[in-house]
């Protein structure tokens, strides 16, 4: 199919993908409401056109944790993003690194740490969870600050798994999960030859390693209910900040009183965060709690952004609703099925595109003066 805009990716990702992939990614949390508000609601705040400012050449360059951006975006931690295309997490961040910007990797996915260094031109970015296993979380630090990660994105927003009721009906949990991945495979068989088969292994690379046996898709669902803890709180990640040399990032903030919190824990940054809508249904959604966390920690801590984000002028509406960057999760997994890392990179291109109309045509010729000035 034709790719003309961010939002035909994602009609190419559900062809290419067997559904179990494809609703994984695609779905949120109980009835999705959340899911649908983070897009209706950005979409829904006007940009304020000015003519003839003058504006010339536009720069979407920014620093952000003393690191330059090409453009004010971050690709976000996706779990299972080595199924969505062959070694997925590779092929990402070697995307977002020839795009100028920084990759972010998950704890759950396909590709180790090492693998996916290894194979970037640029330092990369590792998320972690706090889970009950803290051996594990000392390990995987461990071997991130070895390979040369430098920046720990900490997800905040999930002691327990949300709700995800489209996964059972695809066939990635449920009754008979197994075999109606294994048909789906067989009628998918551009996926099935070139992740399913070249692909290997298909394992949580990161668990996988620690635990010196592999853990794949059978045991992710499990795995994931066993060791996320409800349990934690501030005084859980107080020997991170004291252990981790590097900047911490805490993502998952969606009220003010926590962003405070982070603050006084030392965070670097904090990324505004409903999960995409995939954990607790019937919150705010990204964009109308970004706005009050600017207000009250705005220059204190560096403020990403995700849930919602598809297109240059979304991420425009953050940048002016008090972002300094912008986070991408879903718009980046639904190019990588598509394309690979081209598709990455070609996604990329078009929301620099976007940008660099919207700029134009509210007054801004640089992302620092993009401000709620920049709404009607």
């Amino acid at each position: 199919m034709i790719i003309a805009s961010t939002q035909d990716f994602r009609e190419a990702a559900r062809r290419r993908l067997p559904p179990f992939l494809f609703h994984y990614i695609d779905g949120g949390a109980y009835a999705e409401q959340t899911l649908r508000r983070n897009q209706e609601d950005l979409a829904g705040i006007a940009l304020r056109q000015r003519v003839l400012a003058g504006i010339g050449e536009v720069d979407l360059s920014t620093r952000l944790l003393d690191q330059t951006l090409a453009l004010p975006v971050v690709l976000a931690p996706v779990g299972l993003t080595g199924m969505y295309a062959r070694r997925g997490e590779v092929q990402a961040a070697r995307a977002a690194a020839a795009k100028g910007i920084p990759f972010t990797l998950s704890t759950m996915s396909v590709c180790p740490i090492a693998e996916v260094q290894q194979a970037s031109a640029q330092p990369i970015w590792f998320q972690l969870y706090v889970l009950k296993d803290r051996g594990f979380m000392r390990d995987a630090l461990d071997r991130a600050w070895a390979a040369g990660v430098r920046t720990l994105v900490f997800t905040v927003d999930l002691p327990v798994p949300g709700a995800r009721y489209r996964d059972a009906h695809s066939g990635l949990s449920g009754p008979r999960a197994a075999a109606r991945r294994l048909l789906q495979t067989i009628t998918h068989p551009g996926w099935a030859f070139d992740v399913g088969l070249r692909g290997r292994p298909h394992d949580l690379g990161n668990i996988s390693t620690y635990l010196g046996r592999a853990i794949g898709l059978n045991n992710y669902i499990g795995w994931l209910g066993d060791n996320f803890d409800p349990s934690i709180g501030w005084k859980d990640l107080g020997w991170i900040r004291e252990t981790w040399k590097g900047s911490v990032v805490l993502k998952g903030i969606l009220d003010p009183a926590d962003a405070r919190d982070a603050v006084r824990f030392g965070a670097d940054a904090i990324v505004v965060s409903n999960h995409g809508g995939r954990q607790l249904d019937g919150v705010l959604s990204a964009a109308r709690a970004l706005p009050t966390i600017a207000e009250v920690v705005k220059g204190q801590v560096a403020i990403l952004v995700d849930s919602g984000v598809r297109s240059g002028l979304d991420v425009v509406r953050m940048l002016a609703l008090g972002a300094d960057a912008v986070m991408l999760g879903r718009a980046y997994a639904y190019a990588l099925a598509a394309g690979g890392q081209r598709g990455v990179e070609t996604l990329l291109d078009l929301i620099a595109k976007e940008m660099r109309v919207a700029m134009t045509l509210t007054g801004a010729g640089t992302i620092a003066a993009i401000t709620p000035d920049s709404l009607a």
